[in-house]
This record gives C-alpha cells, sequence and structure tokens, in this order.
C-alpha cells in the first residue's frame, strides 16, 4: 500500500492533474503510530517507498486524574521534509480508527469548475456514476494553501467528527485543487477521477 502512493503520484502527473513538484498524498494503517506521506518539494513523478516521509505519532494524556484518556500528535521532533500540507492531512488522519488514505492533487477541471463559480456538490447531483460511489461535500473557499485556514476549512467540509468519520469522500477547494478520502491511495485517486470527469462535462456543455 505504500508503494501505491508513488504510483497514485505518477498517474496524477501522467494526466496532467499535476505539476512535477505539486500535490500530497498520505496514508495511515489500522491502527498504526506513523503516518507516511510523500515529501514536500520534490518531484511528485519519481516518488517511492524509501522517499516517503515517516512520522511518528505518539499518545499524549489529556487527563491527569485518568491516564487512559489520551490524545495524538505528531512527533515534529522528527520531521525531515513532510509536504507542506501535513496539517490538513492530519486533520483527517487523526482519531480515525481504520485504514485511511488522503490525497491532494489540482486536476484541470475540477479547478476549473470552480473558477466558472459551479459548486462541485451541487453538480455532482445529476450524475449518478458520482454520487451513488462519490460523495461530493462542499467548496472549501479560496484561502492560501500550506495554510492552517486551509487545513481547517478542508477538515469542516469533509464534515470530519471527533471519532474521524467523514460525511464526504472529496471536497473541492477553490483557486487550488481538491482533497479526497479513501481506504487507499488508488481508493482517494479513483473519487478524484470520478469528479473530474463530470466538471469535463459540465464545462464542455456551457
Amino acid at each position: 500500500m505504500i508503494t501505491a502512493i508513488g504510483d497514485v503520484m505518477r498517474e496524477a502527473y501522467t494526466r496532467g492533474w499535476i505539476t512535477t513538484r505539486d500535490g500530497n498524498c498520505s496514508l495511515r494503517r489500522s491502527e498504526s503510530n506513523i503516518l507516511y506521506i510523500t515529501p514536500g518539494g520534490v518531484r511528485k513523478n519519481i516518488i517511492y517507498p524509501e522517499t516517503i516521509e515517516k512520522i511518528k505519532i505518539l499518545k499524549r494524556s489529556t487527563s491527569s486524574r485518568n491516564p487512559a484518556h489520551n490524545t495524538e500528535v505528531l512527533d515534529t521532533e522528527c520531521l525531515k521534509n513532510p509536504s507542506g500540507e501535513l496539517q490538513m492531512h492530519w486533520l483527517l488522519l487523526r482519531n480515525h480508527k481504520r485504514t485511511r488514505s488522503v490525497l491532494h492533487l489540482h486536476p484541470t477541471y475540477i479547478v476549473a469548475a470552480m473558477h466558472a463559480g459551479l459548486d462541485l456538490k451541487d453538480i455532482s447531483k445529476d450524475f449518478p456514476e458520482i454520487y451513488r460511489y462519490t460523495r461530493v461535500g462542499p467548496n472549501v473557499p479560496q484561502v492560501p494553501p500550506i495554510s492552517d485556514e486551509l487545513a481547517r476549512l478542508t477538515s469542516e467540509c469533509f464534515d470530519c467528527s471527533l471519532n474521524g468519520t467523514t460525511s464526504y469522500d472529496v471536497v473541492g477547494q477553490k483557486g487550488h485543487g481538491v482533497c479526497s478520502i479513501g481506504k487507499n491511495p488508488w481508493d482517494a485517486f479513483e473519487h478524484i477521477e470520478r469528479l473530474e470527469h463530470i466538471c469535463k462535462i459540465v464545462l464542455a456543455s456551457k
């Protein structure tokens, strides 16, 4: 599954959904204390398992009276060169008890649809091939990339709960790209693929 991170990024590059150093992907296995994420500022079309960043997840007590009450935090002291969107990935991976992958790309038609003022959640309702398999959330408003604000708003648009569950599989980020979650990198990729397809159809019909 770690190998799939590189495979997905290469496929995204081949399709023109990212330029060489764009995009990022992360993975956390069920109950694992390791977060895997693509490194920042490197060529994403040559990502391999040995180049993926591995970040330890630490448990810290939130109650002096009850040590069993723990919260999870990233071991930031050991960070090397993780993606600049690490905070966004972490907000979507923490608290989730099953294996989950987060994928962030910049597909042309998804970004163009939002630039044209279209609401991705709204337009997806007319296409059963997307809403039967992929739950599209509300657009994230335009905010600076690689920011805590983008991370927070993306998590909110996914309707991410305290136990890590989400109401949606993919959300667009206006002026920036798209973020999706799945059981593995390819599952997350397929959500973006479906949404990109219908955005292309809608824009072609204008």
